[in-house]
Protein backbone atom coordinates (compact mmCIF):
# COMPACT_ATOMS: atom_id res chain seq x y z
CA UNK A 1 0.00 0.00 0.00
CA UNK A 2 2.85 2.71 0.66
CA UNK A 3 4.89 2.20 -2.47
CA UNK A 4 0.61 2.84 -4.44
CA UNK A 5 -0.02 5.67 -2.27
CA UNK A 6 3.32 6.80 -2.36
CA UNK A 7 2.83 6.57 -6.24
CA UNK A 8 -0.10 8.11 -6.50
CA UNK A 9 1.13 11.27 -4.25
CA UNK A 10 3.94 11.84 -6.81
CA UNK A 11 1.57 11.12 -9.53
CA UNK A 12 -0.67 14.13 -7.90
CA UNK A 13 1.86 16.24 -7.10
CA UNK A 14 3.62 16.29 -10.86
CA UNK A 15 0.18 16.44 -12.62
CA UNK A 16 -0.56 19.91 -10.70
CA UNK A 17 3.28 21.65 -11.47
CA UNK A 18 2.68 20.72 -14.95
CA UNK A 19 -0.77 21.82 -14.98
CA UNK A 20 0.37 24.94 -12.89
CA UNK A 21 3.34 25.56 -15.38
CA UNK A 22 0.83 25.19 -18.62
CA UNK A 23 -1.39 27.44 -16.90
CA UNK A 24 1.21 29.50 -16.33
CA UNK A 25 2.69 29.43 -19.54
CA UNK A 26 -0.42 29.36 -21.29
CA UNK A 27 -1.89 32.82 -19.79
CA UNK A 28 -2.03 35.66 -21.61
CA UNK A 29 -1.92 38.81 -19.63
CA UNK A 30 -1.87 39.54 -15.87
CA UNK A 31 -4.41 35.77 -15.04
CA UNK A 32 -2.39 34.33 -12.53
CA UNK A 33 0.20 36.88 -10.97
CA UNK A 34 3.83 36.15 -9.71
CA UNK A 35 2.73 36.10 -5.70
CA UNK A 36 -0.59 33.88 -6.83
CA UNK A 37 2.42 31.06 -8.53
CA UNK A 38 4.49 31.06 -5.56
CA UNK A 39 1.70 30.65 -3.21
CA UNK A 40 0.26 27.66 -5.58
CA UNK A 41 3.79 26.26 -5.52
CA UNK A 42 4.68 26.53 -2.03
CA UNK A 43 1.39 24.46 -0.90
CA UNK A 44 2.33 21.85 -3.61
CA UNK A 45 5.43 21.74 -1.83
CA UNK A 46 3.41 21.29 1.89
CA UNK A 47 1.17 18.86 0.63
CA UNK A 48 3.81 17.05 -0.98
CA UNK A 49 5.70 16.72 2.12
CA UNK A 50 2.47 15.92 4.08
CA UNK A 51 2.18 12.70 1.51
CA UNK A 52 5.55 11.54 2.62
CA UNK A 53 4.78 11.77 6.51
CA UNK A 54 1.78 9.29 5.82
CA UNK A 55 4.23 6.15 4.80
CA UNK A 56 3.54 3.53 7.40
CA UNK A 57 6.91 3.41 7.86
CA UNK A 58 8.65 7.27 8.11
CA UNK A 59 9.53 9.68 5.16
CA UNK A 60 9.24 8.64 1.68
CA UNK A 61 13.39 8.05 1.03
CA UNK A 62 13.56 5.64 4.46
CA UNK A 63 10.65 3.70 3.10
CA UNK A 64 12.47 3.11 -0.34
CA UNK A 65 15.46 2.63 1.14
CA UNK A 66 14.46 -0.40 3.24
CA UNK A 67 12.55 -1.88 0.93
CA UNK A 68 15.83 -2.28 -1.48
CA UNK A 69 17.63 -2.56 1.54
CA UNK A 70 15.71 -5.76 1.92
CA UNK A 71 15.91 -7.28 -1.09
CA UNK A 72 16.96 -11.04 -1.08
CA UNK A 73 17.42 -13.69 -3.69
CA UNK A 74 20.00 -14.53 -6.42
CA UNK A 75 22.43 -11.86 -7.28
CA UNK A 76 21.00 -9.38 -4.81
CA UNK A 77 23.56 -6.23 -3.33
CA UNK A 78 25.00 -6.90 0.39
CA UNK A 79 24.75 -3.09 1.28
CA UNK A 80 27.50 -1.90 3.69
CA UNK A 81 28.38 1.73 5.32
CA UNK A 82 31.18 2.19 3.00
CA UNK A 83 32.35 0.15 0.10
CA UNK A 84 31.28 -2.86 -1.54
CA UNK A 85 30.93 -6.14 0.26
CA UNK A 86 30.78 -9.39 -1.70
CA UNK A 87 29.76 -12.36 0.20
CA UNK A 88 30.97 -16.00 -1.16
CA UNK A 89 32.00 -19.13 -0.10
CA UNK A 90 32.30 -23.11 0.03
CA UNK A 91 30.60 -26.31 1.35
CA UNK A 92 32.47 -29.13 0.44
CA UNK A 93 30.57 -32.69 2.09
CA UNK A 94 32.33 -36.00 1.81
CA UNK A 95 31.57 -39.60 2.00
CA UNK A 96 34.61 -42.28 2.26
CA UNK A 97 35.09 -45.31 2.23
CA UNK A 98 38.92 -46.99 2.31
CA UNK A 99 40.10 -50.82 2.16
CA UNK A 100 40.72 -52.45 5.79
CA UNK A 101 43.82 -53.33 6.45
CA UNK A 102 45.14 -54.20 10.02
CA UNK A 103 48.85 -53.67 8.99
CA UNK A 104 50.28 -50.29 7.63
CA UNK A 105 53.25 -49.60 5.60
CA UNK A 106 55.78 -51.07 8.30
CA UNK A 107 54.67 -54.24 9.22
CA UNK A 108 56.00 -54.20 12.76
CA UNK A 109 55.15 -57.72 14.01
CA UNK A 110 57.25 -59.42 11.55
CA UNK A 111 60.66 -57.21 12.23
CA UNK A 112 61.52 -59.83 14.68
CA UNK A 113 62.22 -57.42 17.88
CA UNK A 114 58.49 -58.06 19.10
CA UNK A 115 57.57 -60.76 17.55
CA UNK A 116 53.48 -61.07 17.41
CA UNK A 117 53.80 -58.47 19.69
CA UNK A 118 53.33 -55.00 19.89
CA UNK A 119 50.99 -54.12 16.29
CA UNK A 120 52.45 -50.68 16.34
CA UNK A 121 52.34 -51.21 12.40
CA UNK A 122 48.58 -51.20 12.44
CA UNK A 123 46.73 -49.19 10.11
CA UNK A 124 42.79 -49.74 11.78
CA UNK A 125 42.26 -46.14 12.95
CA UNK A 126 42.80 -44.96 9.70
CA UNK A 127 41.01 -46.95 7.34
CA UNK A 128 37.46 -46.36 9.10
CA UNK A 129 34.82 -45.14 6.63
CA UNK A 130 32.88 -42.07 7.41
CA UNK A 131 31.14 -38.71 6.24
CA UNK A 132 33.02 -35.43 6.76
CA UNK A 133 32.96 -31.90 5.83
CA UNK A 134 35.63 -31.02 4.15
CA UNK A 135 35.78 -27.48 3.27
CA UNK A 136 33.23 -24.94 5.22
CA UNK A 137 34.51 -21.81 3.75
CA UNK A 138 33.03 -18.25 4.19
CA UNK A 139 34.48 -15.33 1.97
CA UNK A 140 34.14 -11.90 2.27
CA UNK A 141 36.05 -9.22 -0.37
CA UNK A 142 35.59 -5.86 0.25
CA UNK A 143 36.25 -2.92 -2.72
CA UNK A 144 37.15 -0.45 -0.10
CA UNK A 145 38.43 2.18 -2.40
CA UNK A 146 39.09 2.03 -6.61
CA UNK A 147 42.25 0.80 -5.61
CA UNK A 148 41.90 -0.82 -2.50
CA UNK A 149 40.44 -4.37 -2.01
CA UNK A 150 40.35 -6.70 1.51
CA UNK A 151 40.01 -9.99 1.47
CA UNK A 152 39.28 -12.45 4.51
CA UNK A 153 38.38 -16.19 4.23
CA UNK A 154 37.76 -18.76 7.14
CA UNK A 155 37.37 -22.74 7.41
CA UNK A 156 36.04 -24.21 10.88
CA UNK A 157 36.08 -27.43 9.03
CA UNK A 158 40.41 -27.14 9.44
CA UNK A 159 40.14 -27.68 12.75
CA UNK A 160 39.24 -31.14 12.76
CA UNK A 161 42.42 -33.58 13.69
CA UNK A 162 40.97 -36.94 13.21
CA UNK A 163 40.40 -37.63 9.53
CA UNK A 164 42.60 -39.72 7.46
CA UNK A 165 44.49 -37.92 3.83
CA UNK A 166 44.35 -38.54 0.81
CA UNK A 167 44.67 -39.67 -1.58
CA UNK A 168 46.25 -42.12 0.42
CA UNK A 169 45.43 -42.59 4.16
CA UNK A 170 49.35 -43.17 4.90
CA UNK A 171 49.91 -40.01 5.26
CA UNK A 172 50.27 -38.27 2.30
CA UNK A 173 49.41 -34.60 2.83
CA UNK A 174 47.15 -31.79 4.66
CA UNK A 175 43.66 -32.82 4.16
CA UNK A 176 44.09 -34.64 7.44
CA UNK A 177 45.61 -33.80 10.83
CA UNK A 178 46.85 -30.40 10.61
CA UNK A 179 50.56 -31.78 11.86
CA UNK A 180 51.00 -32.44 8.49
CA UNK A 181 53.56 -35.65 8.92
CA UNK A 182 54.16 -37.86 6.11
CA UNK A 183 54.54 -41.31 7.58
CA UNK A 184 57.84 -41.92 8.89
CA UNK A 185 57.86 -45.54 8.82
CA UNK A 186 58.49 -45.58 12.50
CA UNK A 187 56.78 -44.20 15.75
CA UNK A 188 57.06 -40.97 16.50
CA UNK A 189 57.81 -39.66 20.65
CA UNK A 190 54.13 -39.44 22.43
CA UNK A 191 55.09 -36.98 25.48
CA UNK A 192 58.67 -37.65 24.78
CA UNK A 193 58.70 -41.71 25.38
CA UNK A 194 59.99 -44.05 23.28
CA UNK A 195 57.99 -46.91 22.67
CA UNK A 196 55.40 -48.62 20.18
CA UNK A 197 52.39 -45.96 19.07
CA UNK A 198 50.99 -47.36 15.92
CA UNK A 199 50.96 -45.67 12.88
CA UNK A 200 52.07 -42.56 13.08
CA UNK A 201 48.59 -40.57 13.40
CA UNK A 202 46.73 -43.02 16.05
CA UNK A 203 47.93 -41.29 19.30
CA UNK A 204 46.27 -37.85 17.32
CA UNK A 205 43.25 -39.90 16.02
CA UNK A 206 42.47 -41.94 18.78
CA UNK A 207 42.72 -38.93 21.23
CA UNK A 208 41.02 -36.18 18.97
CA UNK A 209 44.27 -34.23 20.25
CA UNK A 210 47.09 -32.63 18.16
CA UNK A 211 47.76 -29.31 16.49
CA UNK A 212 44.77 -28.28 14.93
CA UNK A 213 44.32 -26.58 11.51
CA UNK A 214 43.52 -22.47 12.09
CA UNK A 215 40.24 -21.50 10.73
CA UNK A 216 42.27 -18.29 9.71
CA UNK A 217 42.46 -19.37 5.94
CA UNK A 218 43.07 -16.28 4.01
CA UNK A 219 43.35 -12.32 5.06
CA UNK A 220 45.17 -9.71 3.00
CA UNK A 221 44.84 -6.64 1.24
CA UNK A 222 45.85 -5.92 -2.54
CA UNK A 223 46.37 -2.45 -4.11
CA UNK A 224 45.78 -2.48 -7.87
CA UNK A 225 45.44 0.30 -10.59
CA UNK A 226 48.35 2.72 -9.35
CA UNK A 227 50.86 1.22 -11.38
CA UNK A 228 50.37 -0.09 -14.80
CA UNK A 229 50.30 -4.04 -14.67
CA UNK A 230 50.76 -4.89 -11.61
CA UNK A 231 49.09 -4.86 -7.57
CA UNK A 232 50.09 -5.78 -4.70
CA UNK A 233 49.36 -8.22 -1.57
CA UNK A 234 49.83 -7.62 2.05
CA UNK A 235 49.27 -10.25 4.68
CA UNK A 236 47.88 -13.95 4.92
CA UNK A 237 47.50 -16.22 1.70
CA UNK A 238 48.67 -18.97 -0.67
CA UNK A 239 52.31 -18.11 -2.19
CA UNK A 240 51.75 -18.46 -5.74
CA UNK A 241 53.64 -21.56 -6.13
CA UNK A 242 52.80 -24.43 -9.21
CA UNK A 243 48.81 -24.54 -10.57
CA UNK A 244 47.22 -26.23 -8.40
CA UNK A 245 47.99 -25.95 -5.25
CA UNK A 246 47.12 -22.46 -5.91
CA UNK A 247 44.19 -22.68 -7.93
CA UNK A 248 40.97 -22.19 -6.20
CA UNK A 249 39.71 -25.39 -3.96
CA UNK A 250 36.20 -24.90 -5.67
CA UNK A 251 37.64 -25.31 -9.35
CA UNK A 252 39.72 -28.93 -8.53
CA UNK A 253 39.35 -31.25 -11.19
CA UNK A 254 39.40 -34.33 -8.32
CA UNK A 255 37.88 -34.47 -5.00
CA UNK A 256 41.30 -33.49 -3.45
CA UNK A 257 45.00 -32.18 -4.87
CA UNK A 258 47.38 -34.87 -5.81
CA UNK A 259 49.91 -35.21 -3.15
CA UNK A 260 52.74 -33.09 -3.72
CA UNK A 261 50.73 -29.86 -4.75
CA UNK A 262 49.03 -30.38 -1.33
CA UNK A 263 51.97 -28.41 -0.29
CA UNK A 264 51.70 -25.69 -2.28
CA UNK A 265 47.85 -25.30 -0.35
CA UNK A 266 49.51 -23.50 2.49
CA UNK A 267 49.38 -20.34 3.51
CA UNK A 268 52.28 -17.95 4.95
CA UNK A 269 52.53 -14.76 5.90
CA UNK A 270 54.13 -12.19 3.61
CA UNK A 271 54.42 -9.75 1.08
CA UNK A 272 53.99 -10.12 -3.08
CA UNK A 273 53.68 -8.55 -5.98
CA UNK A 274 52.11 -9.79 -9.47
CA UNK A 275 52.82 -8.34 -12.78
CA UNK A 276 50.26 -9.32 -16.01
CA UNK A 277 51.04 -8.36 -19.26
CA UNK A 278 49.35 -9.18 -22.91
CA UNK A 279 45.54 -10.04 -21.73
CA UNK A 280 47.09 -11.92 -19.21
CA UNK A 281 49.36 -14.44 -21.71
CA UNK A 282 52.29 -13.46 -19.58
CA UNK A 283 52.55 -13.25 -15.74
CA UNK A 284 54.96 -13.14 -12.75
CA UNK A 285 55.12 -12.81 -9.13
CA UNK A 286 57.73 -12.19 -6.70
CA UNK A 287 57.67 -12.47 -2.91
CA UNK A 288 58.58 -12.53 0.67
CA UNK A 289 57.28 -14.85 3.36
CA UNK A 290 58.20 -15.77 6.75
CA UNK A 291 58.73 -19.40 6.67
CA UNK A 292 58.50 -20.55 9.87
CA UNK A 293 58.50 -24.22 10.90
CA UNK A 294 60.57 -26.81 9.88
CA UNK A 295 59.52 -30.01 7.07
CA UNK A 296 55.49 -30.04 6.56
CA UNK A 297 54.72 -28.00 9.15
CA UNK A 298 51.46 -25.38 8.89
CA UNK A 299 53.05 -21.70 7.94
CA UNK A 300 50.17 -20.06 8.20
CA UNK A 301 49.34 -18.20 11.68
CA UNK A 302 51.97 -18.04 13.14
CA UNK A 303 55.34 -15.58 13.83
CA UNK A 304 58.37 -15.99 12.42
CA UNK A 305 60.22 -17.84 14.40
CA UNK A 306 64.09 -16.76 12.56
CA UNK A 307 65.03 -13.37 11.42
CA UNK A 308 64.77 -15.31 7.65
CA UNK A 309 62.71 -14.51 5.21
CA UNK A 310 61.56 -17.00 2.42
CA UNK A 311 61.77 -15.84 -1.65
CA UNK A 312 59.32 -16.87 -4.06
CA UNK A 313 59.30 -16.52 -7.60
CA UNK A 314 56.97 -17.49 -10.40
CA UNK A 315 55.96 -17.30 -14.13
CA UNK A 316 53.09 -17.74 -16.30
CA UNK A 317 52.97 -18.11 -19.34
CA UNK A 318 50.09 -18.71 -22.10
CA UNK A 319 52.00 -19.07 -26.05
CA UNK A 320 48.08 -19.92 -26.94
CA UNK A 321 45.22 -19.08 -25.18
CA UNK A 322 41.54 -19.38 -26.20
CA UNK A 323 42.28 -20.16 -29.40
CA UNK A 324 38.71 -21.74 -30.94
CA UNK A 325 40.42 -24.55 -33.20
CA UNK A 326 44.03 -25.21 -31.14
CA UNK A 327 42.84 -24.13 -27.78
CA UNK A 328 44.88 -22.90 -24.71
CA UNK A 329 48.34 -23.92 -23.40
CA UNK A 330 49.75 -22.67 -20.23
CA UNK A 331 52.99 -23.39 -18.87
CA UNK A 332 54.77 -22.47 -15.34
CA UNK A 333 57.53 -22.74 -13.15
CA UNK A 334 57.75 -21.50 -9.67
CA UNK A 335 59.97 -21.78 -6.89
CA UNK A 336 60.57 -20.66 -2.90
CA UNK A 337 63.48 -20.72 -0.66
CA UNK A 338 65.21 -19.62 2.29
CA UNK A 339 66.79 -20.45 5.29
CA UNK A 340 65.17 -22.27 8.33
CA UNK A 341 66.16 -23.04 11.84
CA UNK A 342 68.14 -21.66 14.41
CA UNK A 343 70.31 -22.38 17.29
CA UNK A 344 73.62 -23.56 17.64
CA UNK A 345 73.00 -26.13 20.35
CA UNK A 346 70.36 -28.20 18.54
CA UNK A 347 72.04 -31.45 20.64
CA UNK A 348 70.39 -30.28 23.09
CA UNK A 349 66.57 -30.30 22.26
CA UNK A 350 65.53 -32.32 25.40
CA UNK A 351 68.26 -31.41 27.73
CA UNK A 352 67.91 -27.86 29.03
CA UNK A 353 68.01 -26.01 25.66
CA UNK A 354 69.39 -22.51 25.46
CA UNK A 355 66.63 -19.99 24.59
CA UNK A 356 65.78 -20.50 20.66
CA UNK A 357 64.43 -23.00 18.24
CA UNK A 358 67.85 -25.19 18.97
CA UNK A 359 67.72 -26.65 15.09
CA UNK A 360 70.36 -27.11 12.34
CA UNK A 361 70.35 -24.08 10.03
CA UNK A 362 68.73 -25.74 6.40
CA UNK A 363 68.08 -24.23 3.14
CA UNK A 364 64.86 -25.12 2.44
CA UNK A 365 63.23 -25.20 -1.10
CA UNK A 366 59.91 -26.03 -3.12
CA UNK A 367 59.59 -25.54 -6.95
CA UNK A 368 57.22 -26.62 -9.14
CA UNK A 369 56.82 -26.78 -13.22
CA UNK A 370 53.80 -27.59 -14.69
CA UNK A 371 51.81 -27.31 -18.31
CA UNK A 372 48.34 -27.48 -19.27
CA UNK A 373 46.62 -27.83 -22.74
CA UNK A 374 42.74 -27.59 -23.18
CA UNK A 375 40.92 -28.32 -27.07
CA UNK A 376 39.39 -25.62 -28.51
CA UNK A 377 36.15 -24.77 -28.94
CA UNK A 378 35.84 -25.65 -32.44
CA UNK A 379 38.42 -28.51 -32.13
CA UNK A 380 36.74 -31.93 -33.09
CA UNK A 381 38.21 -33.21 -29.54
CA UNK A 382 36.72 -30.33 -27.68
CA UNK A 383 36.00 -30.76 -24.87
CA UNK A 384 39.17 -32.76 -23.58
CA UNK A 385 41.84 -31.30 -21.38
CA UNK A 386 45.43 -32.74 -20.49
CA UNK A 387 47.54 -31.36 -17.45
CA UNK A 388 50.99 -32.25 -15.21
CA UNK A 389 52.96 -31.17 -12.79
CA UNK A 390 56.19 -31.46 -11.11
CA UNK A 391 57.41 -30.07 -7.66
CA UNK A 392 60.29 -30.98 -5.28
CA UNK A 393 60.51 -30.37 -1.57
CA UNK A 394 63.74 -29.82 0.33
CA UNK A 395 63.91 -29.64 4.13
CA UNK A 396 65.28 -31.17 7.44
CA UNK A 397 62.73 -32.39 9.96
CA UNK A 398 63.64 -30.72 13.67
CA UNK A 399 65.29 -32.75 15.99
CA UNK A 400 62.73 -35.51 17.62
CA UNK A 401 60.28 -35.41 15.35
CA UNK A 402 61.32 -38.41 14.05
CA UNK A 403 61.94 -41.74 15.71
CA UNK A 404 64.49 -44.26 13.98
CA UNK A 405 64.92 -47.80 14.39
CA UNK A 406 68.58 -48.30 15.25
CA UNK A 407 68.78 -52.37 14.67
CA UNK A 408 65.44 -53.05 15.94
CA UNK A 409 65.91 -50.61 18.90
CA UNK A 410 63.90 -46.88 18.86
CA UNK A 411 66.23 -43.82 19.65
CA UNK A 412 65.45 -40.61 18.99
CA UNK A 413 67.18 -38.50 15.89
CA UNK A 414 68.06 -34.98 17.41
CA UNK A 415 70.32 -34.51 14.31
CA UNK A 416 68.65 -35.61 11.12
CA UNK A 417 69.88 -34.81 7.99
CA UNK A 418 68.28 -33.03 5.09
CA UNK A 419 66.40 -34.84 2.80
CA UNK A 420 64.47 -34.07 -0.54
CA UNK A 421 61.39 -35.69 -2.04
CA UNK A 422 59.88 -35.16 -5.31
CA UNK A 423 56.54 -36.12 -6.94
CA UNK A 424 54.33 -35.23 -10.06
CA UNK A 425 51.52 -36.15 -11.53
CA UNK A 426 49.64 -36.41 -15.15
CA UNK A 427 45.64 -35.95 -15.66
CA UNK A 428 43.06 -35.78 -18.30
CA UNK A 429 39.59 -35.53 -18.43
CA UNK A 430 37.16 -35.57 -21.01
CA UNK A 431 33.60 -33.49 -20.61
CA UNK A 432 30.96 -34.07 -22.59
CA UNK A 433 28.84 -30.93 -22.34
CA UNK A 434 31.54 -29.34 -24.05
CA UNK A 435 32.39 -32.48 -26.80
CA UNK A 436 30.74 -32.57 -30.29
CA UNK A 437 28.63 -35.53 -28.63
CA UNK A 438 26.98 -32.25 -26.41
CA UNK A 439 23.96 -32.23 -28.18
CA UNK A 440 23.20 -35.68 -28.93
CA UNK A 441 23.48 -37.63 -25.64
CA UNK A 442 20.53 -37.06 -22.83
CA UNK A 443 19.52 -34.33 -20.68
CA UNK A 444 21.05 -36.50 -17.69
CA UNK A 445 24.17 -36.99 -19.43
CA UNK A 446 24.87 -34.10 -20.83
CA UNK A 447 26.66 -32.46 -17.19
CA UNK A 448 29.17 -35.33 -17.01
CA UNK A 449 32.91 -35.29 -17.08
CA UNK A 450 35.55 -38.20 -16.63
CA UNK A 451 38.63 -37.84 -14.99
CA UNK A 452 41.94 -39.59 -14.89
CA UNK A 453 44.98 -39.29 -12.81
CA UNK A 454 48.07 -40.88 -12.24
CA UNK A 455 50.25 -39.20 -9.10
CA UNK A 456 53.39 -39.63 -7.58
CA UNK A 457 54.85 -38.52 -4.85
CA UNK A 458 58.09 -39.97 -2.51
CA UNK A 459 56.24 -39.53 0.92
CA UNK A 460 57.55 -42.62 3.33
CA UNK A 461 60.53 -42.35 4.91
CA UNK A 462 62.21 -44.86 6.62
CA UNK A 463 66.26 -45.06 8.92
CA UNK A 464 68.93 -45.61 6.69
CA UNK A 465 70.51 -48.84 7.05
CA UNK A 466 73.76 -47.90 7.19
CA UNK A 467 73.33 -44.42 8.97
CA UNK A 468 69.70 -45.10 10.69
CA UNK A 469 70.67 -42.15 13.68
CA UNK A 470 70.97 -39.65 11.32
CA UNK A 471 69.88 -40.29 7.16
CA UNK A 472 66.24 -41.42 5.92
CA UNK A 473 65.70 -43.17 3.31
CA UNK A 474 62.55 -42.37 1.11
CA UNK A 475 60.16 -44.48 -0.54
CA UNK A 476 57.17 -43.59 -2.69
CA UNK A 477 53.35 -44.03 -2.94
CA UNK A 478 51.70 -44.19 -6.70
CA UNK A 479 47.93 -43.53 -7.03
CA UNK A 480 45.76 -44.05 -10.06
CA UNK A 481 42.72 -42.50 -9.71
CA UNK A 482 39.70 -42.97 -11.73
CA UNK A 483 36.61 -40.45 -11.63
CA UNK A 484 33.15 -38.44 -12.68
CA UNK A 485 32.13 -35.05 -12.10
CA UNK A 486 28.79 -34.49 -12.28
CA UNK A 487 27.97 -30.57 -12.75
CA UNK A 488 24.62 -29.43 -11.86
CA UNK A 489 25.50 -25.76 -11.85
CA UNK A 490 29.02 -25.85 -12.69
CA UNK A 491 32.21 -25.52 -10.07
CA UNK A 492 29.24 -23.85 -7.86
CA UNK A 493 27.15 -27.05 -7.73
CA UNK A 494 28.60 -30.41 -8.68
CA UNK A 495 28.81 -33.83 -7.01
CA UNK A 496 32.95 -35.74 -7.90
CA UNK A 497 32.96 -39.51 -7.30
CA UNK A 498 36.89 -40.49 -7.07
CA UNK A 499 37.81 -44.13 -6.68
CA UNK A 500 41.92 -44.39 -5.95
CA UNK A 501 43.85 -47.58 -6.19
CA UNK A 502 47.28 -46.80 -4.10
CA UNK A 503 50.20 -48.24 -3.96
CA UNK A 504 53.19 -48.39 -1.46
CA UNK A 505 56.78 -49.25 -2.46
CA UNK A 506 58.30 -51.87 -0.24
CA UNK A 507 61.77 -54.03 0.07
CA UNK A 508 60.41 -57.55 0.44
CA UNK A 509 60.87 -58.30 -3.23
CA UNK A 510 64.64 -57.57 -4.42
CA UNK A 511 67.61 -55.41 -3.76
CA UNK A 512 69.97 -54.23 -1.37
CA UNK A 513 68.45 -54.92 2.07
CA UNK A 514 65.52 -56.40 0.94
CA UNK A 515 63.29 -57.57 3.60
CA UNK A 516 65.53 -56.03 6.39
CA UNK A 517 62.39 -53.39 6.93
CA UNK A 518 59.53 -55.42 6.20
CA UNK A 519 57.84 -52.62 5.17
CA UNK A 520 54.83 -53.69 2.58
CA UNK A 521 52.20 -52.31 0.21
CA UNK A 522 49.13 -51.31 2.08
CA UNK A 523 45.56 -52.92 1.54
CA UNK A 524 44.26 -48.69 1.17
CA UNK A 525 42.34 -48.39 -2.10
CA UNK A 526 39.56 -45.94 -1.35
CA UNK A 527 36.53 -44.19 -2.79
CA UNK A 528 35.63 -40.61 -2.02
CA UNK A 529 32.38 -38.97 -3.18
CA UNK A 530 32.22 -35.05 -2.75
CA UNK A 531 28.98 -33.00 -2.78
CA UNK A 532 29.73 -29.31 -3.28
CA UNK A 533 28.26 -26.42 -3.56
CA UNK A 534 29.92 -22.52 -4.19
CA UNK A 535 28.78 -19.16 -4.32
Amino acid sequence: MSFIRRGFGILVVLTLVTACGLVRAGSSGNDVTQAEYDQLKKELEDLKRQLDATTPIGPRSTAVDNALDNKYGPDANVTTRSGRLTIGGLLQVWYYSIQNDNHGWVDADQLGSTPGGTGWGSNEVADNDSFRVRRSELRFTMDIHENITAYVSIDPAREATSFPTFPTNVGSGISGDSAVFYNAGVNSFGGGAVGPQGHIRNPQVRSGSGEANRALQDAYINYHGAIPHHDFTVGQFKRHLGEEGTRDSKSLDFTERAMITQLADLRDLGIQVHGSWWDERFQYWIGGFDGAGTAFQQRQNRANDTDNFDLVAAVLLRPLWQDEKWGSIEIGYSFMGGNGGDGGNFARATASPYDGLQRRETYHSLMYAYGMWKAGSESPVRGWWVRGEWGRYRDRFGPTDVAIDANGVLAATFDPATFSVQGWYVSMGYNLGESVFADDVGGWVKPMEFVFRYDVMENLFYSDLDNPTRELDVFKTQVITAGINYYIKGHNAKIQLNYNWVNEDDDSDSGAGAGSRQTREVRNDNLVLNFQVGW
